[in-house]
């Protein structure tokens, strides 16, 4: 990322809550037809504190957003605008593709008053060109807060982490890590393509990406972050599902100390957790879908711990998480309009 970034966003000093709380939080939401614009959209519509003031999609300026995200015909009359009010709002979402968040920052302005929440990856990952917090509220809570601009975490970065990091906060990776995680359909994103159409995703099954993950990145970094050293080697291998949202994550790791109370371990590090539960119990996929809760569950075969972390990809692991994140940057409590009910439980 070059100058200009930081030259179209004003200063980054923290806004104090809610302007007084008399008012709703004014939202914008750019790349707002794609799979996590609809989703984003049909969560805010039901938050108490939330007035979305524009959805931008060029291409579908001017139809109504329930045209495109069906599911909400009758929900609202939103239209999406090809223009960018932000002079109007308190926050925009970055619902973009990969990249082009930092492309548009180049290349707008965007007032020194209006939080940023970016869905991609573009500044996920710590550098001195950007000030972005990455937004995993687990072990970022504080900095969450107190930030104008945040970076969301990957879906599959969030199931991962949230599995290990209790080990990585005792010092406990001292072995490299095996990692086995599928997802849904939806985590490729809204625009069809030769791996996500339905004959060939249906009774299919299928692995990519093996061991190259851009979300391995963020994973490093936190784990990093909780344990200082850590050099062993996180083997992640991604797998397609033939289900439509969900990621379901298992994980091998090797301890040096077999006498370990790792469930204990877990069960203290997400005491205080809103979203994120320990589970003393084999999981479910269903028990997560249509919710922002990430359920995590521990065995233990002597030295090896196996570790199952599940989310919906499209809310834990998107924006369930950063409407999660837009809570706690403005002062309310972070389950607000987001108490979900699994689809299926």
């Amino acid at each position: 990322m070059n100058e200009n970034r930081t030259d179209n966003i004003v200063n980054s000093s923290p806004l104090g809550g809610r302007r007084g709380g008399l008012e709703p939080i004014k939202v914008g939401i750019l790349g707002a037809a794609g799979y996590t614009g609809g989703e984003l959209i049909r969560l805010l519509l039901g938050h108490p504190e939330v007035e979305i003031v524009f959805a931008n999609s060029e291409s579908n300026a001017g139809n109504k957003v329930y045209d495109v995200h069906e599911g909400l015909v009758g929900e609202t009359e939103l239209e999406f605008t090809s223009e960018l009010p932000f002079d109007k709002v308190d926050v925009v979402f970055f619902c973009f593709g990969h990249g082009k968040s930092e492309a548009f920052l180049k290349e707008h302005t965007i007032p020194d008053n209006v939080k940023i929440i970016d869905l991609a990856q573009d500044f996920r990952i710590a550098a001195d060109t950007h000030d972005f917090v990455y937004g995993l509220p687990e072990i970022h809570l504080e900095a969450i807060k107190k930030c104008r601009h945040l970076a969301n975490p990957g879906c599959f970065a969030t199931a991962i982490q949230l599995g290990l990091l209790p080990l990585a906060k005792a010092g406990l990776l001292t072995h490299d890590v095996s990692v086995n995680a599928i997802t849904g359909s939806t985590g490729a994103g809204q625009k069809p393509g030769s791996t996500t159409h339905y004959s060939w995703r249906s009774d299919n099954l299928s692995i990519y990406k093996v061991f190259t993950h851009q979300h391995l990145h963020e994973i490093y970094q936190s784990v990093k972050e909780l344990q200082d050293g850590f050099e062993s080697s996180i083997d992640f291998i991604p797998y397609r599902g033939n289900f439509a949202r969900g990621i379901f994550c298992t994980e091998v790791v090797k301890l040096d100390n077999s006498d370990v109370d790792v469930e204990a371990l877990y069960k203290d590090f997400y005491k205080d957790a809103a979203f994120t539960h320990y589970v003393d119990k084999a999981l479910d996929l269903k028990q997560v879908v249509n919710t922002n809760k990430c359920l995590v569950h521990v065995d233990k075969f002597d030295n090896k711990v196996v570790i199952t972390s599940i989310i919906d990809n499209l809310l834990k692991g998107a924006v369930g998480q950063a409407v999660q994140n837009m809570n706690l940057m403005f002062g309310l409590d972070q389950t607000t309009g987001l108490r979900l009910k699994a689809s299926a439980f």
